[in-house]
C-alpha cells in the first residue's frame, strides 16, 4: 500500500511527450483503473473514448484550442487522448467522470506513463462539431464532456511542486 501513497504524492502533469505510442497492455491497465473508479450509487456513468488516430487527435485539439481562442496544441503532442464523458442525466456526472479521470492519471503514473487533465471537454462536446464526433463514435448527445486525459511517454521528468500549506482544517 505504501507504493500507492508514493505514486499519489509523486504524480505530476506531463506536458511534453515522446512520439511513440503507449502499449495496448499499458492502455488496458489504465482503462481498467479508470473503469474501477468510485461513482455515485455505483451508476458507473463515465464512458471513455480512446483516441490514438492522429487525424482525430488533431481535430479534437483544434476544437479544444478554439474554446480558448488559441492556435496552440492543448494536447501537447500526446499520442493518446482518452475523452471522458458522462451521462448528462446523472446529477453526479461531473463527479463520476472526475473520479475516473483521477484513476486514469494515477494508474498512468504507476506505469511510468505521463498524463495530464485537459479541460474544455464540456464546451467541445456542446458544440455541433463535438456532437458530430459523438455521433460518429456511435454515442448520442446524452453525454457531456468531463475531461481529456492525455497519455504518453514523458520527454522529461516532471519536478514536484511544494504542497501549499494552510489547506487542512480540523473540526474535532
Amino acid at each position: 500500500m505504501e507504493s500507492t501513497i508514493t505514486d499519489l504524492l509523486e504524480r505530476r502533469s506531463c506536458r511534453s511527450y515522446l512520439d511513440n505510442q503507449i502499449t495496448d497492455e499499458e492502455l488496458g491497465k489504465i482503462l481498467k483503473a479508470g473503469l474501477a473508479a468510485p461513482s455515485a450509487m455505483n451508476r458507473q456513468s463515465a464512458v471513455f473514448v480512446v483516441v490514438q488516430d492522429k487525424k482525430t487527435i488533431a481535430k479534437l485539439s483544434k476544437l479544444n484550442a478554439e474554446v480558448m481562442n488559441s492556435d496552440k496544441d492543448p494536447f501537447y503532442g500526446a499520442p493518446t487522448v482518452i475523452v471522458v464523458l458522462a451521462d448528462r442525466n446523472n446529477a453526479n456526472a461531473v463527479q463520476d467522470g472526475s473520479l475516473a479521470m483521477g484513476n486514469l492519471m494515477n494508474a498512468a503514473h504507476a506505469l511510468g506513463i505521463g498524463s495530464c487533465w485537459i479541460n474544455r471537454a464540456y464546451e467541445v462536446f456542446e458544440k455541433e462539431e463535438g456532437k458530430a464526433l459523438l455521433s460518429e463514435w456511435g454515442l448520442k448527445d446524452e453525454y457531456i464532456g468531463v475531461g481529456n486525459c492525455i497519455l504518453g511517454y514523458p520527454k522529461e521528468e516532471s519536478q514536484p511542486h511544494p504542497i501549499r500549506e494552510g489547506r487542512v482544517f480540523f473540526v474535532r
